[in-house]
């Protein structure tokens, strides 16, 4: 496309990983076209991350005001039009949400990946990727307007306000392991009794341990299971870090243990290195995108069990259930990998 855009939205809602995946994409567009303004139609608590991002404007879709959300859409970008938009999420909320987006040309998925009606609020679309990771695909929406294809790299966001925060709160640790344990989902999480055993692992290794996560009760209950069946010493930081803070936690960390989770994306942003643990989603797509060796997952066995095929004869990203299936991941391989990923990075 050409070199002379002048005006690109983003459309990306949600949710933290995603956008945190986006975020590169986004950069290297700026890198590309640095003449061109840039706004980014945004969930409400992602633009909480992602504000002040250089050379962004965010305009904020809150879901939660339902019909009114969309004519807030529309009134905002009434006599605007602009050169491109880049429309990168198949909900139908977020397919609804680009009717309201004036743009000569409207960039969605291929048809492999198009999902809820998707190709009919789009003009053109990516090319058709094999087996991508999401951050992947929110690359080749950059590849598809000039941006060249290189390596991701994020300048996330924050403050030095917001760092001193962090330090404040770390006070006293050093070598720190953040276990972020709960995902948006129970059955994603691993159990409160192997995060413990982990804990008490890493901390005869010399780690201090630090709890984070949101203030969901869901959350609260989980650290606090973990703290009960921890002999070590845990800092528990559940629901008491803003989102800027908790990325300078994750900064400040060596090594983050989580499963599919937001903060594990996080994490990568700012080059902590992840241990994620998988079972219902396939972390070659959703995976710590620089730290995918460091996966410990039982999704591979448990979609041949369920579906009867290997992932890669399947449609990419298919999903697998069960409420017991993250039981299936051991103290002894998570220690494992504990082994290798602080030998290979030298923590």
């Amino acid at each position: 496309m050409s070199k002379s855009i002048a005006s690109i939205c983003i459309l990306r809602l949600s949710a933290i990983g995603d956008v945190c995946h986006a975020v590169a994409a986004v950069q290297a567009i700026q890198r590309a076209h640095p003449q061109a303004k840039i706004t980014w139609v945004i969930g409400k608590v992602e633009a909480m991350l992602l504000a002040d991002l250089p050379g962004v404007e965010f305009v904020v879709f809150d879901k939660k005001r339902g019909k009114a959300a969309f004519k807030d859409l529309k009134a905002q970008f009434k006599g605007t039009k602009f050169d491109v938009l880049l429309h990168m999420q198949v909900a139908f909320r977020a397919n609804l949400a680009a009717l309201f987006i004036p743009a000569k040309v409207k960039i969605g998925f291929d048809n492999a990946r198009a999902k809820e009606l998707h190709s009919l609020f789009v003009n053109q679309r990516i090319a058709k990727q094999t087996e991508p990771h999401v951050l992947e695909g929110f690359q080749q929406f950059a590849q598809a307007i000039g941006a060249k294809q290189e390596s991701p790299c994020w300048e996330m966001p924050y403050t030095e306000e917001d760092e001193q925060q962090a330090e404040v709160l770390l006070s006293g640790l050093k070598r720190i392991l953040v276990i972020s344990p709960a995902a948006s989902k129970k059955e994603r999480n691993w159990l409160p009794e192997r995060y413990a055993a982990l804990a008490d692992y890493a901390a005869e290794q010399g780690f201090d341990i630090v709890l984070t996560g949101g203030p969901t009760e869901l959350e609260r209950n989980l650290s606090s299971s973990i703290v009960e069946h921890a002999n070590c010493k845990i800092l528990n930081l559940v629901g008491q870090t803003q989102l800027k803070t908790l990325l300078c936690v994750l900064k400040q960390a060596k090594l983050v243990l989580a499963p599919d989770t937001g903060p594990a994306h996080m994490a990568v942003t700012v080059g902590t290195p992840v241990i994620g643990l998988y079972a219902h989603s396939n972390p070659k797509r959703t995976g710590p995108y620089l730290f995918q060796d460091y996966v410990v997952e039982v999704y591979h066995k448990n979609i041949l069990a369920q579906k009867g095929k290997p992932a890669n004869e399947l449609p990419w990203g298919t999903r697998i259930k069960g409420a017991e299936l993250m039981a299936q991941i051991g103290v002894d391989e998570v220690k494992a990998m504990f082994d290798k990923v602080v030998e290979q990075e030298k923590l």
